[in-house]
């Protein structure tokens, strides 16, 4: 009887703790999927495709990349932030969905903070100001004199209302005196191209994918908006020495998950991303494209996304940048 009583005890802890003692080990089981709110083409695409990549090849199992873009990233987001949170849906994110949509946005349908779980801040990467070679324009301080010249008739281009670079142009705009108009394209690519072709005076880009169009001849680099110059493009001056001191707007990218996601999934995602983000390969390649490999633990990229929000709220309140 005693035997027996003992055996039911046991059989009911198991049941109670199996779960979490399991689930663990049991995640991944099946494909996992990245959501990456914008279009195939960016820079949060890229990383996402690469750390895709290397999550299959560390858990065995299918990572794919979700492509839901849309109203500056909401779309995306949204997605996630209602998905179920068992690991098996996250996002990468950056300073655009996480940082400044809750403060050009009335009425946003996601919050940065309490729908999500900060997974690791991936990388940081500097923007540039690329022009198309027609333009008669060579470094910063000619672009603020003719954009002085013509008031209003320049225009810069963006992956979108929202983004890092949109601000970064309202900011240039603040502390250059000039008004140069904002026209924001559904992603990256679609700037490019415009830029390429002449339709708009300049473009704001992340400097990876901008890079190869700029060595090709097809657009000319003006600036690149990190305090530093570039280690993979060391030839390129940067904003704040070339006569608006200080000037500095990067694009930094992180992963997110659900926030009701189980503790120890939420930590498995971020040993498993900060493994492959430390990769000898992967420092390689995102620090040759002018990255900065951050690989942050989940607590630390939460107090980031913190002052993040009271940063770019006061960027907003100065500029007074809307996303209308």
């Amino acid at each position: 009887m005693k035997f027996n009583c003992r055996l039911i005890v046991a059989c009911l802890i198991s049941a109670l703790l199996g779960p979490t003692l399991v689930s663990a080990q049991a995640y991944p089981n099946r494909v996992v999927r990245i959501v990456v709110p914008g279009p195939p083409g960016g820079n949060s695409d890229a990383l996402a495709r690469l750390m895709a990549s290397k999550l299959t090849a560390i858990w065995k199992r299918q990572v794919i990349v979700d492509n839901r873009a849309g109203a500056s990233g909401i779309i995306g987001s949204e997605l996630v932030a209602k998905s179920a949170p068992d690991g098996y849906t996250f996002m990468i994110g950056h300073n655009g969905t996480h940082a400044i949509n809750s403060n050009i946005r009335q009425n946003l349908t996601y919050d940065p903070v309490t729908d999500f779980v900060p997974i690791t801040l991936a990388a940081k990467f500097p923007n540039v100001y690329i022009a198309h070679p027609s333009l008669p324009v060579r470094s910063i301080k000619q672009l603020i004199a003719l954009a002085k010249a013509h008031p209003g008739e320049l225009s810069y281009g963006t992956s979108g209302i929202g983004f890092p670079q949109h601000l970064a142009g309202e900011v240039f705009n603040m502390r250059a005196g000039v008004k140069i108009v904002h026209i924001p394209y559904k992603g990256t690519a679609a700037g490019l191209i415009d830029t390429m072709a002449g339709n708009i005076s300049l473009m704001i880009s992340n400097l990876p994918i901008a890079m190869p169009q700029i060595k090709a001849g097809k657009v000319r680099a003006i600036a690149v908006t990190s305090i530093k110059r570039s280690t993979s493009a060391p030839e390129i001056p940067t904003v704040s020495e070339s006569g608006l001191k200080d000037y500095e707007v990067i694009t930094w990218y992180g992963f997110f998950a659900p926030i009701a996601i189980p503790e120890d999934i939420s930590r498995e995602l971020t040993a498993k991303t900060t493994e492959a983000l430390r990769q000898q390969d992967t420092q390689e390649l995102l620090i040759g494209q002018g990255g900065e490999v951050i690989a942050s633990s989940s607590k630390e990229f939460a107090g980031f996304i913190k002052k993040e929000l009271s940063r770019w709220a006061e960027i907003v309140k100065v500029t007074g940048a809307t996303a209308n």
